[in-house]
């Protein structure tokens, strides 16, 4: 009997890896590769610029100060194609927001200060490219580490209590870090770590206030399905000597 269950064993342990020899081999080459990621995660932003533009401006600096924002969520969709071997061209879609706590003094001397919010958001896209290789021995699938530079256009808004919704557009700025840890032939987890730049402004033009920053460090984690390479699609298989 325990060596019957000892036979079991080792069949059970070893078909998987039977089965990985039996699937078709996943290239290592990202030459024509496409994908889609998406994901989401927490941006982490100071505004410390802000804050202290509005606790120094008259009649406000003596004010207790309200708890500051860290940053908030964030999601990303990112549609992508590696039309070399180490340069992928892609296009990041993006929103985040967050609500800024402010003290404010009352209408008249005699009134207490009251706390006041700001709510923010932004939404845009970021083109450019990532810089990438193919660390086949990392996982069974291997691992798919990047970086990459970027720009686009945003538009961000804000609204204070009472007021209506200040909306701007602007040009988004970023660079990124991260990799994809491939689990299947198509399917796979990507961490990615974004350093933005983005600001609006806080109130209308003739009474702005000081603008806010919905930039900072973007750190997120996503699914990423990954289409297989073709070969009339990649740059070397028309012959161009990438």
């Amino acid at each position: 009997m325990p060596r019957r269950l000892l036979s079991l064993l080792a069949l059970l342990i070893a078909a998987p890896a039977v089965a990985q020899d039996e699937e078709e081999d996943v290239p290592t080459s990202l030459d024509g590769v496409g994908r889609i990621t998406v994901q989401a995660g927490w941006r982490v932003t100071s505004n410390n610029t802000f804050y202290e533009r509005w606790y120094g401006r008259p009649g406000n600096e003596g004010l207790a100060r309200a708890a500051r924002a860290g940053g908030g969520p964030l999601g990303t969709a990112t549609f992508a194609y590696a039309f070399t071997d180490m340069v992928e061209v892609g296009i990041d879609l993006f929103a985040t927001g967050s609500t800024l706590q402010v003290t404010q003094p009352g209408a008249t001397p005699a009134d207490a200060p009251f706390e006041r919010s700001i709510k923010t958001f932004g939404y845009g896209a970021l083109i450019g490219l990532r810089f990438q290789t193919v660390l086949p021995e990392v996982g069974p699938y291997g691992l798919v580490p990047f970086a990459g530079l970027f720009l686009g256009p945003a538009l961000v808004s804000s609204e204070r209590a009472g007021e209506g919704v200040q909306d701007d557009t602007t040009r988004a700025y970023a660079a990124s870090l991260g990799a994809t840890w491939r689990l299947s032939a198509n399917w796979g987890l990507t961490a990615e770590y974004r350093f933005v730049y983005l600001r609006g402004p806080v109130g209308p033009q003739d009474a702005r206030v000081g603008s806010f920053n919905l930039g900072g460090n973007w750190m997120s984690l996503g699914v990423t399905y990954t289409f297989p390479p073709d070969p009339s699609r990649s740059m070397t298989g028309r012959g161009l000597g990438f």
